[in-house]
């Protein structure tokens, strides 16, 4: 299993967000770049890259360090926020990012992203999908989980057929940052409703036992953002505990 630190960028600086709340951000690291190599030297291949200020904003805003961080070839990036269009996801893939991730769109736009993904490939893309429950049923949230798609999540992963998607990126937005362990109920439905899917487990990871945890679901990869930044436990653990 792959274990992405995550770096989530906002006025140029490392923080996170609580629930995604954008007025609830604690800053990290003042210094992306250094932050990036320090994640490098102790053995991340993958880094998790967002651009919160233009996830806000509905339009890229830090492409341009995002470009500067690929460009330093020390990581494979992941990375998205703010993609609202096919050159926004041309031009991050031209500046170094080897995966652009695609959320909101995934689910209000999906015939555009089906489209990428034929352009592209499904090794370019990553669909994140945001996810909050409604009378127990999981149903992906949008504008910054403020509002709900109206559909469950199970109906618009169905929109994407079988050798056309590869990556989604799944979050319980209800434990984002919480430090309260990923939703293994939900990607252990993924998983046995979509085995052929590579899914990376987000939001809440807070001990080595969750990546263990989500590595013996079947997960292909985990984000993993505050618990590292708090000394919970290190890069180079994070690696030991995903690895097979």
């Amino acid at each position: 299993m792959i274990v992405y630190p995550a770096i989530d960028l906002k006025d140029g600086a490392c923080v996170r967000l609580m629930h995604g709340r954008f007025d609830q951000a604690t800053l990290y690291d003042p210094d992306p770049a250094a932050r990036l190599a320090a994640f490098a030297a102790e053995g991340a291949a993958w880094v998790h890259v967002v651009d919160l200020d233009g996830a806000e904003a509905g339009r890229a805003l830090q492409h341009g360090l995002i470009g500067e961080l690929a460009a330093s070839g020390a990581v494979h990036i992941q990375s998205g926020g703010g993609v609202r269009s096919e050159g926004d996801v041309e031009r991050l893939l031209e500046a170094g990012v080897d995966r652009v991730v695609v959320g909101s769109l995934a689910v209000t736009r999906s015939d555009e992203v089906l489209a990428w993904l034929d352009r592209f490939g499904a090794e370019r893309l990553t669909l994140a999908l945001d996810v909050k429950y409604e009378d127990g049923v999981p149903v992906p949230a949008l504008k910054g989980w403020t509002q709900s798609a109206g559909v469950d999540l199970w109906s618009v992963l169905d929109r994407y057929p079988s050798g056309l998607l590869t990556h989604v990126l799944m979050t319980d937005v209800g434990r984002d940052g919480a430090l309260t362990g990923p939703n293994l109920d939900l990607l252990g439905q993924a998983r046995a409703r979509r085995p052929e899917l590579k899914i990376q487990a987000s939001g809440g990871v807070a001990t080595l036992g969750d990546l263990t945890a989500a590595r013996d679901l079947g997960c292909d990869g985990a984000i993993v953002g505050r618990a590292i930044y708090e000394g919970r436990f290190t890069v180079a653990e994070a690696l030991a505990a995903g690895a097979s």
